[in-house]
């Protein structure tokens, strides 16, 4: 479908409104000599534009790019403010199997499970529950490094903030041998920090997942009750779960697959990475992880209030190694780590993602607070192919956003921008558009030639 801009859109559903104007007429000129032109042209033109998707070929190199590395299975889904908008699945549950993957399929989430935790930890701050700037040892006496210096400087923050300034992915080859959170603690009294804690960053598991402890300690429930009661039923997250029998019980659940010398090869799901409910324990479908993007942008306040969305995606500590990822590389400008999430600056508009990968799945969800756009994307494979999706989304969609009179217009009345335009007649909303900038990847296809397209 051709692009239409702006005015194009106006002066089109203009002559719409003339039609609808004459037919009415014949019915009741009353009530035509009422209508409020404004509402009138807005119904119509969401009428016209309710099919346009704002990224048409995206589904088709989704499917491309599954196809071509012979992924199993796949979905991603597309929200717009308080709406599901685009909901796309990909293949089949399991290998050889002809059960589809749609909507309500529940795959591992992996380290996405950690933006549950972080946006927990903010909400139980914003209440007054959890002191972000205790001492962790209040709550896990047991936690010691080989200086006892750093034992007393780490924080509760330090933990979901990934700063705990341990060497990443610490005995995360402990958690792979099945070991339980209280084994492996002993082992970090053999090491210390790379740095004070809050001062560099460095990737956990094991650390990360010692948040369970303080918010059980501080609400006397435990961490799953918590974000089940807190987050999954009152955003009607309802395939979201915790654990390896919770996936197991599921009827319509995703197989994992590892790659193997005759393509991918499908495996049982053991329970590693599962006794590590904050960082990794978290089960869902692409339509759960949707609704928690809409409640990420605000549109739940009765469950997340807009203090604690703020708070978790607040930049605590810069994270250099992320502008180094070779798909994201050419649009990056800046990377942090907030509270449980990543937060990009991406094409110089905030993106607040977070991916995870365990097992034979992988998965990846991201949000602009800016045009209030978000992503879910899952697989049951541990294809690379999923580096490529992510970036080749919001390369296009974010300079799209950019320019107002080239976006649908579902997606382009709700742009925020920074002086909003008021307009007294439709003779001043349709007037001469100011000559726009050009977009940074040519027109009409925005991905840069050679760096993301399959």
């Amino acid at each position: 479908m051709s692009k239409m801009t702006f005015s194009q859109i106006l002066i089109s559903a203009t002559a719409a409104l003339c039609s609808f104007a004459i037919a009415a007429s014949a019915q009741s000129a009353s009530t035509a000599q009422k209508s409020d032109t404004h509402t009138v042209i807005r119904s119509l033109l969401e009428r016209q534009q309710q099919d346009v998707s704002l990224f048409p070929q995206f589904q088709e190199r989704f499917q491309h790019l599954l196809a071509a590395d012979n992924v199993p299975g796949g979905i991603y889904a597309i929200v717009h403010r308080d709406r599901i908008v685009e909901v796309q699945p990909f293949g089949v549950r399991a290998a050889g199997s002809s059960e589809p993957v749609d909507g309500n399929t529940v795959f591992r989430i992996a380290s996405v499970s950690k933006t549950f935790a972080g946006t927990l930890t903010s909400l139980l701050a914003q209440q007054g529950i959890v002191d972000l700037q205790a001492p962790v040892l209040n709550y896990v006496p047991d936690l010691s490094f080989k200086n006892p210096e750093f034992n007393r400087s780490l924080r509760v923050e330090h933990l979901v903030a990934q700063s705990t300034g341990v060497i990443p992915n610490a005995y995360d080859n402990l958690i792979e041998a099945n070991m339980e959170r209280q084994q492996i603690l002993p082992h970090f009294k053999r090491i210390n920090p790379m740095c004070t804690p809050g001062a560099c960053y460095g990737y956990q598991n094991v650390l990360f997942s010692l948040i369970e402890d303080v918010v059980e300690e501080r609400t006397g429930k435990s961490y799953t009750q918590l974000v089940e009661e807190n987050l999954f039923a009152p955003l009607n997250m309802q395939h979201a779960s915790f654990g390896l029998d919770a996936y197991l019980a599921s009827t319509n659940k995703a197989a994992p697959h590892i790659r193997g010398r005759n393509g991918w090869f499908s495996r049982e799901v053991g329970p590693h990475y599962y006794r590590y409910a904050a960082a990794a324990g978290v089960n869902a479908s692409a339509t759960d992880l949707a609704q928690w993007l809409i409640a990420q942008m605000g549109y739940a306040p009765d469950v997340l209030p807009t203090e604690a969305i703020l708070a978790s995606r607040e930049k605590r500590i810069r994270t250099t190694r992320d502008l180094r990822r070779r798909s994201w590389r050419p649009f990056l400008n800046d990377a942090h780590y907030g509270l449980g999430w990543r937060v990009y600056e991406f094409l110089e508009h905030e993106l607040v993602y977070h991916g995870g990968w365990v097992q034979g799945f992988r998965a990846e969800i991201a949000y602009s607070p800016d045009y209030e756009i978000g992503l879910v994307v899952l697989m049951n494979a541990e294809s690379s192919v999923m580096n490529e999706i992510a970036p080749m989304f919001w390369s296009h969609v974010i300079p799209l956003m950019q320019e107002e009179q080239w976006v649908p217009y579902r997606y382009a009345n709700n742009i925020r921008l920074s002086e909003p335009k008021h307009f007294d007649t439709l003779d001043r909303a349709t007037a001469e558009t100011p000559q726009r900038k050009p977009l940074p990847f040519g027109e009409p296809q925005l991905i840069p030639s050679g760096v993301l397209t399959p």
